[in-house]
């Protein structure tokens, strides 16, 4: 999970916990990069504001690695507008969540993505 807003990472680290899923937490694109190599996710869930790297441009890198391409990546945003999520499904992504989010669509999207 990546979102630069703690109070957003905290409540989706809660939800998915206690849906039996293991979350690793990062505040911004830089700090997921430096992990992948090392514990490689089942699936992502990106901001798409965040400092540094913008949303976008994170899942685009990640798509145009051989080696994590694979790795289903969710935007959950609060940019909500049908360009946004045009542009997220457009670089990759499995599919796109606005804030507030929809838990039970969420979960069940995950489960489908990680076989879980």
């Amino acid at each position: 999970m990546v979102d630069d807003d703690r109070e957003t990472r905290e409540m989706l680290q809660m939800l998915l916990e206690t849906e039996g899923f293991e979350v690793k937490l990062a505040a911004n694109g830089l700090r997921l990069i430096s992990t992948l190599h090392v514990d490689r996710p089942d699936a992502i869930l990106l901001d798409v504001m965040m400092s540094w790297i913008d949303g976008f441009e994170l899942c685009r890198a990640i798509k145009r690695n051989p080696g994590f391409r694979d790795i289903p990546v969710f935007f959950i945003s609060g940019r909500t507008g049908p360009e946004d999520v045009r542009r997220g499904l457009d670089c990759g992504a499995a599919d796109y969540f606005a804030k507030p989010i929809d838990a039970r669509r969420l979960l069940s999207r995950l489960r489908e993505a990680t076989g879980g």
